[in-house]
């Protein structure tokens, strides 16, 4: 039977390859949806298929780039900006990808979700709000990791990662008809392989343990029993969200991961939901 949902791809940093196999997952099993909202690392997955880019194409860039590229460690921008990286080569490489497209130019209706840590609330970029806003902008807002991407200003406002935001802040009625969301969230498990903080310039590798130890929290946060018939968890293990030097491989391994997941789960959620 068909069902349509809104799809919430939360989260993951550089562990996106996850939520390219939940896609997959929806395909095969014939899930319908015409909105989907995008997280941080998920806003990438979200915005490409948004654009109508085919999955195997999105899956072949995803295991081919190579984030190292947007790790500038620079400590005068940490000082300066707040973030070791300006997060302004991610945005243009996103840009390419979209082919510069806007909110109003996309197939499906995407809404990316940030945070204004100036107001501390959300702030959701999508066709009714921001139609002729370019996605890549939005998509660097809702990526905006504190400490590796520098912050962000948007009209009176400091953009950082969507993560960052409570639950309720996702669960709401994204196509205004009421059809149920499904929150994918990526859970990983602290990572224990360490990182030498001694040495003449230990505060790279001590600012790589703070957001490490701060994404690997998010992540593991505790899920309200109002949500939890909705959100599908997603355990990938050790797998670090700021992973810069991630291989082929183990993208290869978290695109399975999310994919077995959901195959598994999304059937019972959706009985459920019925």
């Amino acid at each position: 039977m068909t069902r349509s949902i809104v799809p919430i791809f939360a989260g993951g940093g550089t562990r996106l390859p996850a939520h390219l196999g939940v896609l997959k997952a929806l395909e095969l099993l014939n899930i319908n949806f015409d909105h989907l909202v995008g997280v941080s690392g998920g806003s990438i997955i979200a915005s490409f298929f948004a654009s109508g880019m085919p999955l195997n194409e999105i899956k072949a860039i995803a295991l081919k780039t190579n984030y190292h590229q947007f790790r500038e460690f620079s400590l005068l921008k940490l000082i300066r900006h707040g973030g070791l990286s300006s997060g302004d080569e991610f945005e243009r490489w996103v840009d390419k990808h979209l082919e510069g497209k806007t909110f109003a130019e996309l197939n499906h209706k995407l809404h990316i979700v940030a945070t204004d840590v100036t107001h501390g609330k959300p702030v959701i970029f999508d066709v009714e709000r921001t139609p002729d806003m370019k996605v890549s902008q939005a998509v660097r807002f809702s990526m905006s990791i504190p400490l590796v991407f520098s912050f962000k200003p948007f009209g009176n406002s400091i953009m950082v990662d969507g993560s960052i935001l409570s639950e309720d802040a996702l669960h709401r009625d994204w196509d205004h008809h009421g059809t149920p969301v499904l929150c994918f969230r990526l859970r990983g498990e602290h990572e224990y392989d360490q990182l030498n903080v001694n040495g003449f310039f230990p505060i790279f590798n001590y600012v790589t343990l703070l957001i490490r130890t701060f994404m690997t929290t998010i992540s593991r946060e505790y899920i309200n029993d109002s949500f939890w018939h909705n959100t599908i968890v997603i355990n990938i293990g050790e797998y670090s969200a700021v992973d810069f030097k991630m291989t082929k491989e183990q993208k290869h391994e978290l695109y399975k991961i999310g994919f077995q997941t959901a195959m598994e789960v999304i059937p019972i959620k959706i009985s459920n939901q019925s």
